[in-house]
């Protein structure tokens, strides 16, 4: 395939492809040829993670979906939360670092003749109030486009490349996934992550937050007290403790564990234990000099250290699996998985989304017949909708979290739950959603009961007017979702759409006569009347059985 046969259609959330033809060039994922791309392996795809430690590039061959070869890796070691975690935001000279380190992994993509790239920040660019402008920078001299992913998508991706190298149908297990700025431990099995909790104990926000040296007593014990409140989302035994990051990799390396043939090594937990006390010992520039550790790795490994030790304990396990794979392994998976299979790949997004979303959902026991239900009869009308609404796939994965999530503000009490689940679900991560997509979530969720979005509501009002749009849009379709189960029993089996010039027509089958139902739709509608400018209407059609 010519780099010209690249070159079509318009941007999307998965990033760039990269055309060589004297100057970088962009265009969707979304719009290839996927037949195409499926008959023209090998495919060259490289992936950029800009962490709180240091920021990484890998570029990759793939000669099948989920094989592939190095073709280079690099980290440049800019410690971006070093500022990040002290004063709130990226300060001037490491920011002008970090976007010359990615200036030039744009020009090592080009060079590699790579075919798309995806690049992902953490939580140092997450949590800094300036953020937004490195991002903006990072477009602006590169065409490249950051994205700030949540906790729980690191997660996503991190299992993805997880799985690849560990078994992991036999039971539950733990991963933890620890960088300079937060720790993601996430309970999973070979299909999905089945929950997952995010934890702001990275280890250069530890140095930043507890002060002191870390080869200091006092220190260490702070450090553990922190581990000490982790709460694992698993309440038995694991079957087994993964972790990922470059500083157990580099602890794999001071325990001697080989790499099995699937690239994984094992650290004993007494080994690890052994190693910790052994770097205690040393000071700084012993570990540099003695140990053959990079300075930005010799001040962290031992917080780290403790931080994978009282995971494993609180794991039941007594070894740690060590994958030497990351966000960005999981990142070329997840890039390919969507240009060779793309309606497969956005159906594994959505099934992700539903996992955690009703792990979240227990967390604050709503009634999960109930969400079930109004989601599944969201998304079918949303389906049905699609000629009047105008929305893609990332508003239905907005309507499906928003739909599962819409009754969890009854947790903290029953009146105003609506308002409830805003807080609670703008406080939660979910894998697949972004920052910015979480609001829209949150205030769909908001608004699918009482008064209507409004411009003197504040968050509404923040909202550019694109996204103002699309929370109405979905919101109006979730009230309609929402009083079709109005009596919580699951009582409708299916909505038939009817669209006309003057009305929307819902042909309804189910149990009973349904009269509730259609009640609750009359009081409920008026909001999808006006965003839709059409009459709504429902008539009973089927069996009553």
């Amino acid at each position: 395939m010519s780099a010209t046969e690249w070159r079509r259609g318009r941007y999307d959330r998965f990033g760039p492809i990269i055309a060589r033809d004297g100057r970088h060039k962009f265009v969707s994922l979304a719009t290839v040829d996927k037949q195409a791309v499926n008959e023209t392996f090998p495919i060259r795809v490289a992936a950029i993670d800009v962490g709180s430690n240091g920021i990484r590039f890998q570029a990759a061959e793939f000669l099948q979906p989920e094989h592939y070869t190095t073709l280079e890796q690099v980290r440049t070691p800019v410690r971006l939360g070093q500022s990040a975690f002290k004063e709130g935001k990226l300060d001037k000279d490491t920011m002008d670092a970090a976007v010359n380190a990615i200036v030039g992994y744009a020009e090592r993509a080009a060079t590699l003749n790579i075919q798309a790239i995806r690049a992902v920040a953490t939580s140092a660019v997450r949590d800094s109030s300036n953020g937004r402008e490195f991002i903006e920078r990072v477009k602006r001299e590169t065409g490249i486009r950051l994205e700030t992913i949540s906790g729980a998508e690191e997660m996503r991706l991190v299992h993805l490349a997880v799985r690849s190298r560990i078994d992991l149908r036999k039971g539950h297990w733990v991963i933890a996934d620890l960088g300079g700025g937060s720790c993601e431990t996430a309970v999973v099995d070979d299909k999905t992550v089945r929950d997952t909790v995010s934890h702001a104990i990275g280890t250069v926000r530890l140095l930043q937050e507890l002060g002191g040296s870390d080869a200091d007593e006092e220190f260490e014990q702070r450090v553990e007290e922190y581990v000490n409140a982790v709460r694992l989302p698993i309440r038995q035994k694991a079957a087994g403790f993964v972790a990922t990051g470059g500083n157990i990799e580099a602890l794999s390396k001071l325990a001697a564990a080989d790499a099995d043939d699937d690239g994984v090594s094992v650290i004993p937990l007494n080994v690890l234990r052994s190693i910790r006390k052994r770097l205690s010992r040393l000071t700084f520039e012993e570990r540099v000099a003695n140990l053959d550790l990079r300075e930005d790795r010799a001040d962290v490994i031992i917080p780290a250290a403790i931080v994978y030790e009282r995971i494993c304990v609180k794991s039941g396990v007594d070894r740690i699996h060590v994958p030497n794979v990351g966000v960005k392994d999981g990142i070329l998976l997840d890039l390919v998985d969507d240009m060779i299979e793309h309606v497969p790949h956005a159906k594994r997004q959505e099934q992700v989304i539903a996992s955690a979303a009703l792990a979240i959902g227990k967390r604050y026991g709503f009634e999960s017949p109930h969400a079930r239900q109004v989601s599944r009869l969201a998304l079918s009308l949303f389906d049905q909708l699609a000629g009047l609404h105008g929305l893609g796939e990332t508003e239905r994965r907005i309507l499906l979290a928003a739909s599962l999530l819409h009754d969890v503000g009854a947790f903290i009490n029953q009146e105003k739950h609506h308002k409830h689940s805003y807080y609670i679900i703008t406080q939660t991560e979910i894998p697949g959603i972004d920052a910015d997509e979480l609001e829209i979530v949150a205030q769909v969720a908001r608004y699918h009961r009482k008064g209507e979005p409004a411009l003197h509501h504040d968050p509404y009002v923040d909202l550019s007017a694109g996204d103002r749009m699309r929370v109405c849009r979905l919101a109006a379709i979730l009230r309609v979702a929402d009083a079709l189960d109005r009596e919580h029993r699951q009582a409708v089996r299916t909505v038939e759409v009817k669209i006309g010039d003057d009305a929307v027509i819902l042909e309804i089958t189910g149990k009973g006569d349904l009269s509730l139902e259609r009640w609750a739709l009359d009081k409920k509608g008026k909001m999808f009347e006006r965003i839709y400018e059409r009459a709504l209407h429902a008539r009973r059609t089927g069996s009553r059985k």
